[in-house]
């Protein structure tokens, strides 16, 4: 197994609708360990930066407003495995597709404003961890629970 770590966004509309404690206990009830959180306000160059791959995009401009409207939560969260069993909490990118049971499926309709943003992948991870926050940020502890989280042969 592999211990990985893995970035969230808690997004405008998830604090605007009150939902910051909901999606912070999904994570925490799966068993993934937070290891940095804070509330930023988004600025233009870390908007470019992070959404690169859309700049060019008819949409860019309207997603960057909307990440600008209020306050947002990053999340550093750590675990094995922790970038697919994020990806599958969080379900797809358009709430009206995702599962009932995903984050996104039980609390959005919509692809933009669709509650989180969660890396893909490993590279992504570790790139969007590192913009969000320093390494004095991250906190590394042992939990309690983590023999009851992960079988023996996982724990290595």
């Amino acid at each position: 197994m592999n211990e990985e770590r893995t970035l969230i966004i808690i997004k405008p509309d998830a604090l605007q609708r009150n939902l910051l404690g909901e999606i912070v206990g999904r994570f925490e009830q799966k068993g993934l360990k937070i290891i940095g959180m804070k509330m930023i306000q988004l600025e233009d160059a870390i908007l470019a930066e992070h959404y690169s791959h859309h700049v060019d995009k008819p949409f860019f401009a309207s997603l960057k407003n909307f990440m600008k409207s209020s306050p947002v939560v990053v999340m550093a969260l750590s675990g094995l495995n922790a970038i697919s069993a994020v990806r599958l909490i969080v379900g797809p990118t358009k709430g009206y597709e995702a599962d009932a049971g995903s984050i996104r499926g039980d609390l959005s309709l919509s692809g933009q404003t669709n509650i989180v943003h969660a890396s893909d992948s490993s590279g992504s991870a570790e790139k969007e961890v590192a913009r969000f926050f320093k390494s004095e940020e991250l906190f590394d502890y042992k939990k309690i629970d983590f023999e009851f989280v992960y079988g023996e042969e996982e724990r290595g």
